[in-house]
């Protein structure tokens, strides 16, 4: 009698597996037909993130909580079992295999599934690409630059920022920067630094704490050598409705390096002196700066910075010196100066100045009236 049992149990554990295997294929059958049905453009960003492109039609995502059949029996989970939860939230489906329902860019979330007794299994983070939205937004990139990119200098280093209404929430999900279309990039732990490397360029990129800036270094960066290639960035943007935003950026450090703010002084009463920003490549000669001055003679009692709004009156080319001195005219209240690099068409930085004339003093009777 006991043979007959065992005989009967070691049966009943066949068809239960068989059983399970069949459920598994007709889900993934059913996976196959939705996915023939309702054709979507999607690709992993990172393990366990999943991009999703759509373009404003109703549609479908299978998502899969364990990829194999046998892992479930491996497991000895039931596919009716599993259950999901998206956000935190418990979800109404079950089994092996979620069917994410897409309308215009709604459907994005953190997808996670269970077993029966709550433990966790898999997860999937789900970010919504509005293909036609994200393309209207590259097209104002390109035109007005989304990106603003530049580099103090030639060392290799450069920082790219961006600006969010203060209504948005969101933060970088990914970053990758190259000079060659083969290279690999990485994010470590804590989702705040990258490393791209090929087998010319290494790049490491982190952001800053106001999470709108990056700052990245070519670690192999020579600054003697002509640049062959361009740098091209693209920072993957993730709001807080996990939504994701694609913009890039092509670019030479000669085009965008902007030095720092020159250090300007008073030599005497009609003489001043500036000096090269210290963060500025040497040797000068071989990275010389060219200089714009400009010489006021109004006041400007309520400016914080009179230059903004000046007229250059003078351009200077020093190739090779740090010092360099200027005289100036005579009733000139004060005198503003800015650079840029003397071999490009790059940016100017921003201007530094110093007023001449000091202050009038107040008379003794303004403040001790008889």
């Amino acid at each position: 009698m006991s043979d007959i049992k065992v005989a009967w149990n070691r049966r009943v554990r066949e068809m239960e597996a068989k059983m399970t295997v069949f459920v598994c294929c007709l889900f993934v059958w059913a996976f196959l037909q939705v996915s023939h049905q309702n054709p979507t453009n999607h690709w992993t960003l990172l393990p366990h993130i999943l991009v999703v492109e759509v373009d404003g039609t109703e549609g479908q995502q299978p998502l899969s909580c364990l990829e194999l059949p046998d892992e479930l029996m491996r497991r000895d989970i039931k596919n009716g079992d599993i259950f999901w939860k998206k956000n935190g939230w418990e979800e109404e489906q079950r089994g092996n295999i979620y069917l994410l329902q897409l309308e215009e860019s709604l459907g994005g979330g953190n997808y996670t599934c269970h077993s029966k007794d709550g433990s966790l299994l898999n997860y999937t983070v789900v970010l919504i690409q509005e293909v036609e939205a994200n393309r209207r937004i590259l097209t104002k990139s390109d035109k007005e630059g989304y990106l603003k990119c530049s580099a103090q200098n030639y060392n290799g280093e450069f920082h790219c920022s961006w600006t969010w209404h203060s209504s948005r929430v969101g933060k970088v999900a990914f970053i990758n920067v190259q000079r060659v279309s083969d290279t690999q990039c990485s994010v470590d732990e804590s989702g705040q630094h990258w490393t791209c490397s090929s087998g010319q360029s290494n790049f490491s990129c982190s952001v800053d704490d106001s999470g709108h800036r990056i700052v990245c270094l070519e670690e192999q960066h020579c600054p003697y050598a002509e640049e062959s290639q361009q740098i091209h960035i693209t920072v993957y943007l993730r709001t807080e409705h996990f939504l994701l935003e694609i913009y890039s950026k092509r670019f030479y450090l000669s085009e965008i390096v902007k030095p720092d703010k020159v250090s300007i002084g008073k030599v005497n009463t009609t003489m001043i002196e500036w000096s090269y920003p210290t963060s500025w490549s040497s040797p000068y000669s071989y990275f010389p700066l060219i200089f714009e001055i400009a010489q006021l003679r109004r006041r400007c009692k309520k400016c914080d910075n009179p230059c903004p709004d000046s007229k250059a009156t003078k351009t200077w080319t020093v190739p090779s010196t740090n010092i360099c001195q200027f005289e100036v005219k005579h009733k000139v209240k004060a005198v503003c100066v800015r650079a840029k690099d003397a071999l490009c068409n790059s940016k100017w930085s921003e201007w530094s100045y110093i007023r001449l004339v000091p202050p009038r003093r107040v008379r003794l009777e303004h403040l001790f009236p008889l």
